[in-house]
This record gives C-alpha cells, structure tokens and sequence, in this order.
C-alpha cells in the first residue's frame, strides 16, 4: 500500500454515522432558535430595537438553521446559503442575534474542516469574513446617518460613546471570525494526523503480519531441516541393517538378531529425536538447544556408521572447548548428513571424521573412499540444510568430490558469540 503524499490529502466525505449526527444538531439548533425567537419577543428586547412578526422570525431561523442537515456533505453551498441568509435576516432585523451568529460560526468552521478543496475552503472563507465586514461596515455607517438615539445615555467611559461601540463590535467580530477560520483549520489538521497515525497502524499491522510468516516460515524450515536430517540418517542405517538381517536370517540368526537389535536401537533413538523437534511447537528456543543433541554424542553416530558396515576413523585437533549450543547442534548435524550421504550414496568403505577446535572457529571435514561425485546424488537438499545450517552462524561449508577418490564436505562453525 504506498502513502499517501499528506499535503494533498483530501478527507473522506461522512460517514452515516456523521450524517446522521448533523440532522441532529441541526434539529437540536432549530429548537435552540424558535426558543430564543420566542423569549426574546416575550421580553421585547429585540437585538435591532425593533422586529417583524413572530412567524417571519421564526421563518428565518428555520431557513438559517436547516441547511446545516447536510453541512458536511455539502460545506461550501452551506456556508454560502447560510451567510446570505444571515445578511437578509439582520436586513429585516430578526429579533434574536445569538443563534444565526452561532450557525455562520458552524457553517464556517465546517468548510475549514471538510471541504475537499483547500484553496477553495481558504478563500471562500476570507470571501464570507470580508463580505461580512463590509456588512459590519455598512451597518455602522447608517447608525451613524441615521437618527439618533438615547442609547448611551448612561454612558460614563473615558472614550465616545459611539467610538467605543464600533471598536468593541469590531473587535468581537474579529475575534468570532478568527476563532471559526482557525478552529476549521485545527480540525482538517487533527483528521489529517489521524488519517497518517491509521495509515501508519495498518503498515504496522501489515509489517508484522509478513514477519510472523517469515518467521513462521523460518521455523517450518528449520524443523524441516531437523526432520529430514534425523530420518534420513536413523532410516538409513535402519534400512541396511535390515536388508542385512534378511540376507543373513537362515545362515547366521546371531548376526540378524544384532542387525535387528541395532535396528531397535536405531529407531528408538530416532523416535526420542523426533520427539525433541516436535518439542519446538510448545517450549521455547533455549529450553529447546539445551534438549538438541550436541558434540558429545558424535559418538553415538560413528557407531550407527560402524553398524551399517562402515569403517569410521575419529579425530579432533586442537584443544576441546564448551561451544555455543546453537552451534554444537549444527556441528551434530553436519556430521549427521555428511555420515547419511556417504552410506546411501556413496558406496564407501572407510569415512573419516576430523574436527579442529580453531581460535574462533569450529572446523568439521568428513572425507570418504567412496564414488566420489555420485556421493551427491539425491542428497540436493541435505547439502542445503547444511548450509542453510551454517549460515545462521556466519559459517561456510565446502562440499565436492576429492582429487584423487571420494568425497569431501568441510564446514566451518564461528564459535565466539555475536555482540
């Protein structure tokens, strides 16, 4: 999903939601104005002096008031009916001033917080405050020409009457039109935000959901890895045992009966190795290292070699040392599939198993006598989990046919932790 360029955002129009909410304030300022219509002829303190009749009042609060039904849809045109019918009403000197003041501040504030177009909301705004200064204006200039009345009779300030009156109308209006142009202003804004802080969830939301697959994905490979490395060894060995214990059940029942022993051994030991990888689906990564078998029990799989009719020479060079378990267990599985390949495909007679404690790293090399480029035959994706294995360590693994005869696969382990 890419993001929207901010500056030219335009908000989305309401919501039913928000329709709905503007025909109830418009119904709540309806009421609002027949009231203060109403009291304010009961009182006879008309805001001009004087007044038409009740229902003309009441008639021009309701054209006032009603457009703002749809006054999200539709800012502008409403603003702009609103405004021409505020100009006529205090032209036909509507008794009550309060609430048509209150819709033009409404009617206003909307088109700074919804019209779509910003340069239009900018100037049809400016446009209405100027027109109605000059409404302002105007209505100075003919209570100045007009006749005079006793209205500051009991004025008794410093300044002129009717100067004071001018500077306090003017500075009320002022104040009234700011507030409505910057309030819609703040209120286009704070959408804008909250539209950024959405889209930016919905990133968020989006980035973790491709990082819990990735690491979904990972851990599906990772066990993939440990199953394939764990049955095909044990399998393996199980297999020629077996085959070894048919050919030799009528001649020589002891040497079957050890065959089988070992093929009973065999797959209980793969049995507990499956159990330690299905493990995973419910105890965390430490508890599972701890569980993964490691350098120490590379002697139970020189003898699963031995016993599948291999000769397997040992040696480790260099001074032994505790190794990150992350490591011994790839190490382990290294020599696994390494020891797998060499006897279902190799047809070898002797493997040689080295392992050298270097500075910072563990060294691992497998060598075997056997077919030497057919050692790889179908062992694609044993070699891949190898390095897969290794990559996550920052290590390296060299696999290929030797010079002379057999094949080769040398890995390297980095064994200082990362900081």
């Amino acid at each position: 999903m890419e993001e929207p360029v901010w500056n030219e955002w335009r908000r989305p129009g309401p919501t039913p939601a928000q329709r709905r909410r503007d025909v109830g304030i418009a119904v709540i300022v309806v009421l609002c104005a027949v009231e203060a219509t109403v009291l304010i002829n009961s009182m006879g303190a008309f805001a001009f002096g004087r007044a038409p009749g009740l229902r003309e009042q009441l008639a021009w609060v309701l054209a006032l008031s009603v457009p703002l039904v749809v006054r999200r849809r539709y800012p502008l045109a409403v603003m702009l009916v609103v405004s021409a019918v505020f100009i006529a009403a205090q032209w036909r000197q509507v008794g009550d001033n309060l609430v048509p003041s209150a819709v033009l501040f409404l009617a206003i504030f909307t088109v700074g917080a919804w019209e779509q177009n910003r340069l239009i909301a900018r100037w049809s705004r400016i446009g209405v405050i100027v027109v109605m200064f000059l409404w302002l204006g105007f209505g100075l200039v003919r209570a100045l020409i007009g006749p005079k009345t006793a209205g500051f009779k009991d004025a008794a300030g410093p300044l002129d009457p009717l100067l004071a009156s001018v500077l306090y109308g003017l500075e009320f209006n002022i104040f009234f039109f700011l507030f409505a142009y910057v309030v819609g202003e703040m209120a286009w804004t704070a959408a804008r935000r909250r539209a950024q802080l959405e889209f930016q969830a919905e990133e968020l939301r989006r980035s973790q959901e491709r990082n819990t697959a990735g690491a979904i994905a990972a851990e599906r490979l990772r066990i993939a890895r440990d199953l394939h490395d764990v049955v095909a060894h044990h399998v393996s060995v199980m297999g020629i045992q077996a085959g070894a214990a048919r050919r030799v059940l009528d001649s020589d029942p002891a040497m079957a009966r050890d065959a089988l022993q070992t093929v009973e051994q065999t797959a209980r030991t793969a049995i507990n190795e499956l159990r330690g990888l299905l493990g995973v689906l419910r105890a965390d990564a430490q508890e599972d290292l701890r569980a993964a078998p490691g350098l120490d029990d590379l002697p139970e799989l020189f003898e699963n070699a031995r016993a599948a009719g291999l000769e397997v020479s040992h040696g480790v060079y260099g001074a032994p040392r505790e190794v990150p378990s992350g490591v011994a267990l790839s190490a382990y599985r290294v020599v696994q599939e390494a020891l797998t390949n060499v006897v279902k495909h190799a047809d070898a007679q002797h493997v040689d198993v080295r392992m050298r404690f270097l500075d910072s790293a563990l060294e691992l090399e497998i060598t075997d006598d056997g077919r030497g480029p057919s050692s790889s035959t179908d062992a694609g994706f044993g070699l891949v989990g190898m390095r897969e294995r290794l990559a996550v360590h920052g290590g390296s693994l060299e696999a290929g046919p030797r010079r002379d005869a057999g094949y080769l696969v040398r890995a390297s382990l980095p064994t200082e932790e990362k900081a």
